[in-house]
């Protein structure tokens, strides 16, 4: 399987003119770019070649799988019929057709949906609109926004602030101000509160009052929450943690965002996760899954509540994206929910959740693995110098066991994953939810033998 270009060809322009995200670019310098041409199901190609099992949906992303022609020919349709017009004003059949299905999925009286292109944007649009919504409600100084340790929420300069992640922040300040952190639920590094679950998620809950109080109740907007919190690897709420976290937000007069921009569309079983948790927030953020990454597309999901001063008089949510609502993405989202609907994925990871659990329950017989957590399709696997303390890596064993080893070892072995030390240092994965008990096989083999491997090398 060869590229129209030669892989030398490619090489070349990629180092002089692509600007990749989130990388290193000086390892161009002695690396070569990794160019992916092909995915079928839950496999990958490069243009050598060479296969890879795609561990992590692209990235959090092809939930329906790689290949899907319905998907493509849903986009070349739309394309040819309307290939674009805005939702400035105006509207098109599959935006709206969509929203009314998004508003039948979520919980409550989320029944208004705002366009975006991604995540970063769905979340940058619910930060703008609690700001603005409180100053309509009379109550100008809820500005601030307060949101988990380590806890990613997007990099436009507004999702910024809400992001936990100082090292990927500091470079960009001075942010929007109001940014607020509290513990995040990473019950494994808590040991003071034993091992009780349930306490612990009380515990954690609490401080969001703690910092409420702290602040002033008249000065908090929002909490942003993910169902999952990704960044640090895979950490999922105690029973009760959203129960409380709901009961203290509506105590306070606070509003509740639920950042399902990794968990909605079946990661952890559910369309949206805060039903796999049974929760009710007053905004979804959602994007991703939605097309399954065959067009891009974002969403912000509005409960009633928050949209009713906007219903009357002139006001207007000064706020939008050209590509907001794309014609031709709204189709392929159309097209994808009906996927799962007919093939049952979300009920698919309910069920095989367990087994890809126990599978990588497997890999604690390693003295490297310390802990395994997650839910639905998305787990993490902390790795440690210590088992019985607990001990993790400083800053430069961590460089030299992830960027030095790991990532490369996990793709050569043919497993596209992410090793993240953003956090503690993890192995993330979140494969397409097609896969089943003999996929969690080959996963747990290929990290088991990467693993060993990395051991020896420290």
């Amino acid at each position: 399987m060869n590229s129209f270009r030669s892989n030398e060809t490619l090489q070349k322009q990629a180092k002089d003119h692509l600007w990749m995200h989130f990388s290193r670019q000086s390892s161009l310098d002695s690396h070569d770019v990794p160019i992916i041409v092909k995915g079928d199901g839950h496999h990958i190609w490069d243009n050598n070649g060479k296969k890879y099992f795609d561990g992590l949906a692209g990235l959090f992303v092809v939930n329906a799988g790689h290949g899907r022609k319905r998907l493509a020919q849903a986009a070349a349709k739309q394309a040819e019929e309307l290939a674009f017009f805005p939702i400035w004003s105006y509207a098109h059949p599959s935006a709206i057709e969509l929203a009314d299905r998004l508003a039948d999925y979520a919980p409550g009286d989320l029944n208004k949906v705002f366009y975006s292109t991604g995540g970063g944007e769905a979340v940058e649009t619910a930060f703008k609109l609690a700001k603005y919504y409180w100053k309509l409600k009379g109550k100008p100084g809820k500005h601030k926004v307060i949101s988990r340790q380590v806890a990613y929420h997007g990099t436009p300069h507004g999702a910024l602030t809400i992001t936990g992640l100082p090292a990927i922040k500091e470079m960009f300040e001075p942010l929007v101000p109001g940014g607020l952190r509290v513990p995040n639920t990473n019950f494994y590094r808590a040991p003071e509160h034993g091992d009780n679950l349930e306490d612990f998620g009380q515990w954690a809950a609490n401080r969001i009052e703690d910092q409420i109080l702290a602040e002033g109740p008249d000065t908090v907007a929002a909490v942003f929450l993910e169902p999952v919190q990704n960044s640090g690897g895979c950490f999922p709420p105690p029973p009760g943690y959203f129960k409380r976290v709901r009961e203290i937000c509506d105590q306070y007069d606070v509003l509740l965002v639920s950042d399902e921009v990794i968990c909605a569309f079946g990661r952890v079983g559910e369309i949206f996760a805060c039903n796999a948790y049974g929760y009710v927030p007053d905004m979804i953020t959602c994007a991703k899954g939605i097309t399954s990454g065959y067009s891009p597309l974002g969403a912000t999901i509005i409960s009633d509540r928050i949209y009713e001063p906007f219903s009357k008089g002139d006001t207007t949510f000064y706020h939008g994206y050209t590509f907001g609502g794309h014609p031709v993405s709204t189709a392929v989202a159309l097209e994808n929910l009906d996927i799962f609907e007919e093939e049952k994925l979300p009920e698919r990871v309910r069920e095989n959740s367990p087994l890809f659990r126990a599978e990588l329950e497997k890999l604690r017989d390693l003295p490297i693995v310390g802990d395994v957590r997650g839910d639905g399709y998305f787990f993490g696997i902390e790795l440690v110098k210590d088992k019985a303390t607990k001990e993790t890596f400083n800053d430069d064993e961590a460089e030299r066991l992830l960027r030095g080893f790991l990532s490369g070892a996990l793709f050569d072995a043919g497993l596209y994953c992410r090793a993240d030390d953003r956090g503690d240092p993890v192995i993330q994965l979140a494969p397409p939810l097609t896969i089943g008990p003999s996929e969690f096989v080959e996963i747990e083999q290929i990290l088991r033998g990467v693993l060993t491997e990395a051991w020896t090398k420290l």
